[in-house]
């Protein structure tokens, strides 16, 4: 996952799994926001405090399934940032496995800067802005 300057690596767990034994589709949207938050921690735009200053709200999440998970499977999920716009940025997202590179899925979401307190869309911080700029190369 050359493409992508984060990955997260996520464990498959039991209860993950549907009755026909592979990855529930359901979790693959937990999967992608666990990535995602650790993106946010890593770039240092969120500190893992209340999930009130979290500073985005998902908008829209679309999900491409390419191959099942199993359990046990070593799996890195790729986040990247591939736009921003005045309120709103796309995520990108690959799950794949960690050993070999299969993709199992490709996402994308949309987030839009909110402020909770407010309980109002807000413009991207300049600070968001600069690190997330920096940080991608865009």
């Amino acid at each position: 996952m050359d493409e992508y300057r984060f990955t997260h690596p996520v464990e498959v767990r039991y209860g993950d799994l549907d009755p026909q034994g592979h990855l529930n589709n359901a979790k693959y949207l937990t999967y992608i926001e666990q990535a995602r938050i650790n993106y946010l921690c890593h770039l240092e735009l969120w500190d893992g405090g209340s999930f009130m200053d979290i500073g985005i709200i998902l908008a829209d999440a679309q999900i491409t399934f390419r191959a099942s998970i199993q359990f046990g499977q070593p799996v890195n999920v790729g986040v990247r940032i591939s736009r921003m716009g005045n309120k709103s940025l796309t995520m990108e997202y690959t799950l794949a496995h960690r050993d070999n590179g299969e993709i199992f899925a490709t996402a994308r979401t949309i987030q839009v800067a909110y402020d909770y307190y407010l309980g109002k869309t807000i413009t991207i911080p300049d600070e968001w802005r600069d690190r997330i700029t920096q940080f991608e190369g865009l």
